[in-house]
C-alpha cells in the first residue's frame, strides 16, 4: 500500500515554526529563486525520471519534514537533467547574451567563456543534462554535456577550475576555508534539498501539504510530499518533492504553474550514488594550449563553488540599498513585493525611448488603477508590474491579482 496521507494544517510548525516575516519572505523568494538560479553557479542541481510505486510505510506530512532536514549527505556522484520552462518570450537568443554579459560572462569585457557566472546562464531555459559529484563541503564537480562538447566545474580544496573545452579555455579561482562558509551561505537555493527547504519554510494556514504516494527516482525508493497553495490568485500550482525513503534527501523537485502545461522547474536525479566518488573525479589540470584567466583582478561575486565573495555589506544590506523601501503586500501565497527604482519614473516611453522604449512596451501588457499607469512583464509563474513613477510590483500571483495588490498597496 502506497502512502496517501493529508495534512493541511502548518506541518512545518511541527519540525520548527519560523517567524512570520521569515514565511513570507520566504514565499516571494522561492519562485523568484527558481527564475534565478539557473542564472547563478549552480551547487549540485538534478532531473528525474520516476517509475513505479514501492510499497514504504506510511509516513505523516510532519515527519516527512522533518526527515529532510535532519538529511546530511555529504557524497554522492550521478546524472542530471533539468528542465526549465518560464514561458519567457524568444528574443532570438539575445536574451542569453545580455544575461551572460550582465554576469561577466565571455561576452563580458575580460571575461571568459569558461567563468561559471556566464556559462551557466544557459540552465535558466530548455533542457540539459549534467553529471555530478560531491566528497563532502571541500570537493564537487558538475559537468554541463552538450553537442560535442563539455563544460566543468570543479571545486577541489582551495582551487575552483571552470573549463570550456569547445574553447580550450579555463577558468581559475581561489577560495579559503571563510570563504567557502561564506559563499555557501549566501549562494541562493540550488539543489532539489535548498528548493525543498526553501518551499518548506513558506508553509503555513494557506498551504496545504500531504504525503501523496510514492515513486521510484534513479532507481531508490521515494515519498511524494506535495504542497499546494489553498488561496485562489497564486500562478503557483503545486511544488512537487520525490524524498529518498533511506536518506531523506529530495531527489527530484517539480513546480508546476497554476494555468496548467509543462512544468516551470523539473529538476531531479536520472542516476544517483551515495558511495565516495574516486578522488580523480575532482583532480584538474588546464590541458595544453589552454587559454587560463585567473580571478584575481575580477568580480569575485559568483554564486555556488567560484569566486571569493567581497568582503563588505551582507546581502540583505545591499538589497536595502537597492531598493527603496521593500515591503511585502497581501499574505500567504498571494504576497506581492513592491519597492521604488528611485528613479521616479517607469520604463521609457516610445517617444522618449525611441526603438528601445517601444520595443519594452511591446513585451508587456498596459494597465492603470489607483497607481496610475503601468506595464506587466508576465512569465509563466512570475508577473512584474512597473508604473509611471517607477514602483515596482512582483510575485506569483495573476496579472489581476498584481493589479489589485498594487491598488490596495498604493
Amino acid at each position: 500500500m502506497a502512502p496517501n496521507e493529508t495534512d493541511d494544517t502548518t506541518t512545518a510548525g511541527e519540525v520548527e515554526e519560523p517567524r512570520a516575516g521569515r514565511r513570507r519572505a520566504a514565499r516571494y523568494i522561492v519562485p523568484v529563486t527558481v527564475m534565478g538560479v539557473a542564472a547563478a553557479t549552480i551547487g549540485l542541481v538534478p532531473a528525474l525520471a520516476d517509475s513505479g510505486d514501492p510499497d514504504l510505510p506510511d509516513i505523516t506530512a510532519a515527519r516527512l519534514i522533518e526527515k529532510i532536514a535532519q538529511s546530511d549527505v555529504e557524497r554522492l556522484s550521478g546524472t542530471v537533467k533539468i528542465t526549465t520552462d518560464l514561458g519567457l518570450p524568444d528574443l532570438g537568443g539575445l536574451e542569453s547574451g545580455l544575461l551572460s554579459g550582465a554576469a561577466g560572462g565571455e561576452d563580458g569585457e575580460g571575461g571568459s567563456s569558461a567563468d561559471p557566472s556566464g556559462r551557466l546562464t544557459e540552465l535558466a531555459s530548455g533542457t540539459h543534462t549534467l553529471r555530478v559529484a560531491a566528497d563532502g563541503p571541500d570537493r564537487q564537480k558538475l559537468s554541463l554535456l552538450e553537442n560535442a562538447a563539455e563544460y566543468s566545474l570543479i571545486h577541489n580544496g582551495k582551487d575552483v577550475w571552470g573549463y570550456d573545452s569547445a574553447s580550450n579555455e579555463v577558468y581559475h579561482a581561489t577560495v579559503d576555508e571563510a570563504d567557502t562558509k561564506e559563499r555557501s551561505a549566501q549562494r541562493p537555493p540550488a539543489t532539489p534539498k535548498d528548493f525543498a527547504e526553501e518551499a518548506l519554510k513558506a508553509v503555513d494556514d494557506t498551504t496545504s501539504v500531504k504525503v501523496d504516494g510514492t515513486a521510484q527516482v534513479a532507481g531508490r525508493d521515494a515519498y511524494r510530499l506535495v504542497v499546494e497553495p489553498k488561496q485562489s490568485g497564486s500562478t503557483v500550482g503545486a511544488i512537487s518533492i520525490a524524498v529518498d525513503h533511506e536518506t531523506g534527501m529530495p531527489l527530484k523537485f517539480t513546480l508546476t504553474p497554476a494555468g496548467g502545461g509543462a512544468a516551470v522547474v523539473d529538476v531531479g536525479f536520472t542516476k544517483v550514488s551515495f558511495d565516495r566518488p574516486d578522488a580523480s573525479t575532482f583532480r584538474f589540470t588546464p590541458p595544453k594550449g589552454a587559454k587560463v584567466t585567473e580571478d584575481t583582478e575580477q568580480d569575485r561575486a559568483h554564486g555556488g563553488f567560484g569566486g571569493k565573495p567581497e568582503r563588505g555589506p551582507k546581502p540583505e544590506e545591499d538589497l536595502a540599498k537597492g531598493l527603496d523601501g521593500l515591503r511585502m503586500l497581501g499574505e500567504g501565497w498571494n504576497t506581492v513585493a513592491t519597492f521604488d527604482t528611485g528613479t521616479g519614473a517607469g520604463l521609457p516611453t516610445e517617444e522618449a525611448g525611441g526603438d528601445l522604449g517601444g520595443f519594452l512596451g511591446s513585451l508587456g501588457d498596459q494597465v492603470k488603477g489607483d497607481f496610475g499607469k503601468g506595464t506587466v512583464f508576465s512569465t509563466r509563474l512570475v508577473n512584474a508590474l512597473i508604473t509611471e513613477d517607477g514602483t515596482v510590483y512582483v510575485g506569483t500571483v495573476t496579472k489581476d491579482a498584481l493589479v489589485k495588490a498594487a491598488e490596495a498597496g498604493k
